[in-house]
C-alpha cells in the first residue's frame, strides 16, 4: 500500500468538496458550469470583509 502523504490528502479533500458544492447547486436549479468547481472559494476574512462593508 502506498502512503500517501498529509498534504495530498488534503488537496484531494479540497477539490472534492468544490465539486461536491458545486453539483449540489445544480441539484438545487442553480445555473453553474464546472468551472464553478475549480473556483477559489473566499476564506472567512475575505467574506467578512465583504459583508461588512456592505452593510456600512
Amino acid at each position: 500500500m502506498d502512503n500517501v502523504s498529509l498534504e495530498t490528502k488534503k488537496a484531494y479533500a479540497t477539490r472534492t468538496r468544490r465539486s461536491n458544492y458545486a453539483a449540489s447547486l445544480r441539484l438545487e436549479g442553480f445555473k453553474t458550469t464546472f468551472a464553478d468547481g475549480e473556483r477559489k472559494m473566499p476564506t472567512r476574512e475575505e467574506v467578512l470583509k465583504a459583508f461588512t462593508q456592505t452593510r456600512t
